[in-house]
């Protein structure tokens, strides 16, 4: 949907001028948006989590560990896909408050993609380099954003995100080091182009939401003070925005339509995205990607752009106007196996 069609519909939760901030600078945040009975709810249900996790002993499908985590001492990362884990998570994703915010963000039809809790843990939790999110899950559009909700108060101490305004409609940056390998951040050379000295740090109390664009440059530094600092994050987009890789095929709520209905049209933007690696051999998570670990951080590149390598195949031009972005998707999981 067209930015000019959604600011031409009265909104549900947001102001107009929230709205136009959000398209102009890429980012938004709101105080106090999630009530204290919703947080009460989410923080019983991740304590119970938290407390489970003494008995693992690395990182798995649900929990993503810090190397020093321990059944005395638990140092969780990452809760991944919590919608699917728990119906309390799960209403909120799908009827909660941020769906508002989501529907005034996306227009009328609107479709939850995924969702994950990172913790960020205190003393030392570590830092998210500078990244932009699309190029991990691309699809047809840009229209994907993620609301995040601050589960405590977060203040400077704590590695709170930092958002370059303005750069979800600056340049796209690869992802990839000189040797093609994934590491899931900028290259240090190209942070100059990414403004990153202009970076904006959304602290905030308690129930406090900020949304970012896809595109949006953004990273956190580790967080030094000693309270953790779990931030919930659930990414929507538009029903019209087809996801182009196996990441979320796991995932049985990855796609469900939370507002409106299913689109009958895809929105395409002309805009390339980068490709990354074949997610269906494995994901961990950007932190063990961006720091290296157990070589999560050595997947190697197999085609920038699966879309060519697919029609390089000897699809003909005239063929190409009826490719299923579905088929586009399975035939490059298939070259990568």
């Amino acid at each position: 949907m067209k930015t000019t069609d959604i600011l031409a519909r009265a909104p549900k939760v947001l102001s107009q001028a929230q709205r136009d901030g959000y398209f102009r600078d890429g980012y938004l945040t709101l105080d106090g948006f999630v009530s204290d009975a919703w947080l009460e709810r989410i923080w019983a249900v991740t304590d119970e989590f938290i407390d489970k996790s003494r008995a693992e002993t690395e990182s798995g499908a649900f929990y993503d560990l810090e190397p020093s985590h321990s059944a005395e001492t638990p140092r969780l990362r990452r809760l991944t896909q919590p919608v699917e884990h728990h119906e309390t998570y799960r209403e909120f994703a799908m009827a909660g408050p941020i769906v508002d915010i989501a529907e005034d963000l996306l227009g009328p039809d609107v479709k939850y993609n995924h969702s994950k809790l990172n913790f960020k843990w205190s003393g030392g939790g570590e830092e998210v380099k500078w990244h932009q999110d699309i190029q991990f899950w691309p699809h047809t559009n840009y229209s994907p954003l993620t609301i995040g909700v601050y589960l405590a108060d977060v203040d400077d101490e704590m590695g709170p995100m930092g958002v370059v305004p303005g750069s979800h409609e600056r340049e796209l940056f690869d992802l990839y080091d000189d040797d093609e390998q994934w590491t899931g951040a900028i290259k240090d050379r190209d942070l100059p182009r990414a403004r990153t000295e202009t970076a904006v740090y959304l602290k905030g109390k308690r129930g406090a939401v900020t949304v970012h664009n896809c595109r949006m440059v953004h990273g956190s530094m580790p967080n030094l003070s000693d309270r953790v600092r779990p931030l919930l994050l659930h990414t929507y987009t538009a029903a019209d925005a087809l996801h182009l890789t196996t990441l979320f095929d796991r995932a049985p709520l990855s796609n469900t339509i939370v507002r409106g209905k299913a689109a009958k049209w895809i929105e395409f933007d002309d805009r390339p995205c980068l490709m990354p690696p074949d997610w269906s051999k494995g994901y961990t998570s950007i932190f063990a990607l961006q720091q290296d670990e157990t070589g999560a951080g050595c997947l190697r590149f197999l085609a920038k752009s699966a879309v060519d390598q697919w029609f390089h195949q000897g699809v003909s031009e005239n063929d190409r106007t009826s490719i299923s972005w579905v088929q586009v998707d399975r035939c490059c999981c298939d070259r990568w196996k």
